[in-house]
C-alpha cells in the first residue's frame, strides 16, 4: 500500500470514528497523517455507531466542503478539505438555549401523587428492552389510551419524561404514557437505529420490539386500541415515522417532532447526508412502503420541527410531511384522497418566546393527513419542553400539549386497519 492509500485508509478509519463518537482516537490519526506517519490498520466495525473506545460518545457530524481536489495539496490535506467536523452548537459554546441540550438538574421524573412510574422489560427474536411505563393516578381499571414515546440519542425514559412533561399531560388527559429505552449495546449513544435497513421493517428488528412492548401493555392493562399513539424526537422521531409507516394497525396517529423521513437512509453515510438536508428518493411514483408488508394506509401525523436546527435540517420536516402526504394519497382506501391536499395555514406566536407556523393537509372529505408546525427561531429541542430535561426549548409552544390535542382528536377508523 503506497502513501497516498495508507493516509486514504487512515482518514476513512478516522471518519468512522467520530461517527462512533471516538473523537480523541480520531484526531490521533487526523495528526499522523498530516504528519505523513504511517498509518495504523483500520478495522470497520460492524455497528458505524458502536463506541470502539472508553471515552464518552460526541455527537459530531461530517459537511463536505469541497469537492474540488487541488493538485498542490498534500493527499492528507485533499481529504481534510473534503471533511470538517461540524460539532454540535453546544460544544461551540452557543448561548442559545434553542439549540444546545439544557442540564438535567433534577433526574426526578414527574409523577403525581397516586401515579406510578414503573419499570419493565420485552424480548423477542429480535432482542430486549426496557421500559418505564407511566400509570396515572386516575386509572381505576378503566379503558384508557396509550401514548408510546420514543426518546432521542443520549437520552434515557426518565430525562425524555422530564424534558417532555409528558406524564403531567397523561394526568390531564388520563392515559398511559410507555417510553422504551434504546440499550448502549445497540447504539453506544443510545440512538434509536432508524438508518438501519433491518431496523426499518415490520416484524424486524427494532420496530419488532417496540410494537411488541406496546402489545404487552395493551394485553396487561385495558388499553383502548383505537387510541395508541407513538411520538419521538430526533432518533426516537425517525422510529416514530418508522412506526407509523410500518405498523398503521397498532398505532392510531403520530407525532414526529425534529425527526427524519422513513427509510431514507440506510447505513451511517446515507443517514449523515440525509440528517444535512440531503436528497431523499423521490415518491411521485409511489410503489408502496418500504418494510410495511402488506400495510397501505397512512395514519394522521402531527410533525413539528425548529427552523434553526443544525443537527437535523430543517427540510426534513418538509420531507416527513411529503412522504405522509403522498403515502395517504396513493395508499389510502378512500378515492377521494386520489387528489392533492388541501392546506390552510396559521401563523402565531407564544408571548415571549417563538413564532410559529402551522400547516394542516386535509384530504378530499376535510380530515386532516398531517399538521405540520414550523419553529421560528428553535433548534434542535423539545418545543415548550422542560429546561430540566436535556434537548428542550422552554420558549414553545408546547409540542406535547399540541401532540396530546392532536392525538385525542384522531382516533382510529372504525374497523381499523388489517395488515
Amino acid at each position: 500500500m503506497d502513501m497516498h492509500e495508507r493516509v486514504r485508509a487512515g482518514m476513512l478509519e478516522a471518519t468512522r470514528l467520530v461517527g462512533a463518537g471516538s473523537l480523541v482516537e480520531a484526531t490521533a490519526l487526523i495528526q499522523r497523517a498530516l504528519r505523513g506517519m504511517p498509518m495504523p490498520d483500520a478495522t470497520v466495525a460492524a455497528d458505524p455507531t458502536a463506541n470502539v473506545s472508553k471515552n464518552p460518545p460526541i455527537e459530531g457530524v461530517f459537511r463536505v466542503m469541497d469537492d474540488t481536489f487541488t493538485s498542490a495539496k498534500s493527499p492528507a490535506q485533499e481529504l481534510l478539505s473534503r471533511f470538517r467536523l461540524q460539532m454540535p452548537p453546544h460544544w461551540q459554546g452557543d448561548s442559545d438555549p434553542a439549540v444546545r441540550p439544557s442540564p438535567v438538574r433534577d433526574e426526578t421524573p414527574d409523577v403525581a401523587p397516586g401515579g406510578r412510574f414503573l419499570s419493565g422489560s420485552y424480548s423477542n427474536h429480535a432482542g430486549s428492552r426496557t421500559y418505564k411505563l407511566y400509570i396515572p393516578s386516575g386509572y381505576h381499571g378503566q379503558t384508557l389510551p396509550l401514548v408510546v414515546m420514543l426518546h432521542g440519542c443520549k437520552q434515557n425514559p426518565d430525562d425524555f419524561a422530564i424534558g417532555t412533561r409528558m406524564n403531567i399531560l397523561a394526568e390531564e388527559h388520563q392515559c398511559f404514557v410507555v417510553y422504551p429505552a434504546q440499550a448502549q449495546s445497540a447504539n453506544g449513544s443510545n440512538c434509536w437505529n432508524w438508518f438501519k435497513t433491518t431496523d426499518q421493517q415490520r416484524d424486524r428488528g427494532e420496530p419488532s420490539i417496540i410494537a411488541g412492548i406496546t402489545r404487552q401493555i395493551i394485553s396487561t392493562y385495558p388499553i383502548d386500541k383505537q387510541r395508541v399513539y407513538v411520538a419521538g424526537l430526533s432518533a426516537g422521531g425517525a422510529m416514530a415515522a418508522t412506526m407509523g409507516m410500518t405498523y398503521p394497525d397498532l398505532y392510531a396517529a403520530v407525532g414526529v417532532h425534529s425527526g427524519l423521513p422513513h427509510a431514507v437512509a440506510h447505513d451511517l453515510p446515507s443517514a449523515l447526508a440525509a440528517m444535512h438536508g440531503g436528497a431523499v428518493p423521490s415518491q411521485s411514483q409511489y410503489n408502496g412502503i418500504p418494510g410495511a408488508g402488506q400495510c397501505r394506509q397512512a395514519v394522521p401525523t402531527i410533525v413539528f420541527h425548529g427552523d434553526r436546527d443544525t443537527k437535523v435540517h430543517p427540510s426534513n420536516g418538509d420531507k416527513v410531511t411529503a412522504q405522509w402526504t403522498t403515502t395517504h394519497i396513493h395508499g389510502g382506501a378512500n378515492t377521494k384522497t386520489e387528489a392533492s391536499p388541501r392546506v390552510t395555514v396559521q401563523r402565531g406566536q407564544v408571548p415571549g418566546g417563538h413564532a410559529y407556523t402551522r400547516a394542516t393537509h386535509l384530504d378530499g372529505d376535510g380530515k386532516t393527513i398531517v399538521e405540520q408546525w414550523r419553529i421560528h427561531g428553535a433548534g434542535h429541542a423539545w418545543s415548550g419542553g422542560s429546561p430540566r430535561g436535556s434537548y428542550t426549548d422552554p420558549r414553545g409552544p408546547d409540542a406535547t400539549r399540541e401532540m396530546m390535542r392532536f392525538f385525542y382528536e384522531h382516533p382510529a377508523r372504525e374497523g381499523g386497519t388489517v395488515c
